[in-house]
């Protein structure tokens, strides 16, 4: 996977605006819904049965969400418990950014990123929201997950770094990338 920035003349040809906001619907759509099921999957199944909700359905609602937008959508984080939502090197970057802008001061709220790159010989629109830590996503990412929760989260991501996070912490991000047509 290759990522480079392009150079500045070429991305006045790309509505970073339209971009954006095209990024921002799909990426709403995409946390509206994992929301919505996730937590009506706690409501009727709990914690525990729930847990199927990020590793089977997530992966789904995204594919979903990126044909109906016609735009690539997903999930990656520093500590990631699945393997599939690993940030690329340009995703790893804009994560530790992120961070960087947080303890500055800055709202998770407002913490986004654009850019026009070039990603397996192709121009990108790339964009990025974090998403912060919310009190629903603590039962399974926070400091004290219970037993059998933390056998079963154990034993189905054996490499899982997605534990210890508190209210307030980036959890990850959105992240979108549509194919751009750059022309002079």
């Amino acid at each position: 996977m290759i990522v480079s920035l392009l150079p500045l003349g070429q991305v006045q040809a790309v509505d970073i605006n339209q971009q954006e906001q095209k990024s921002r619907a799909a990426i709403k759509m995409l946390a509206e819904e994992l929301k919505s099921t996730l937590q009506a999957s706690m409501k009727a199944n709990g914690t525990l049965e729930s847990v199927a909700v990020c590793r089977v359905e997530a992966p789904k609602i995204a594919e979903k969400v990126s044909q109906q937008n016609g735009i690539s959508v997903a999930r990656t984080s520093l500590r990631y418990r699945n393997q599939a939502n690993k940030p690329d090197a340009w995703e790893r970057s804009v994560l530790v950014q992120f961070e960087q802008r947080k303890i500055k001061g800055e709202e998770l709220d407002t913490l986004d990123f654009s850019e026009v790159t070039e990603l397996d010989g192709k121009n990108v629109f790339r964009y990025m929201k974090a998403i912060p830590t919310a009190e629903i996503c603590l039962s399974c990412h926070g400091s004290n997950i219970p037993e059998p929760l933390a056998a079963k989260i154990n034993s189905l991501y054996p490499d899982d770094n997605a534990t210890g996070f508190s209210l307030g912490d980036i959890r990850g991000a959105f992240t979108a990338i549509q194919t751009v047509d750059i022309s002079d």
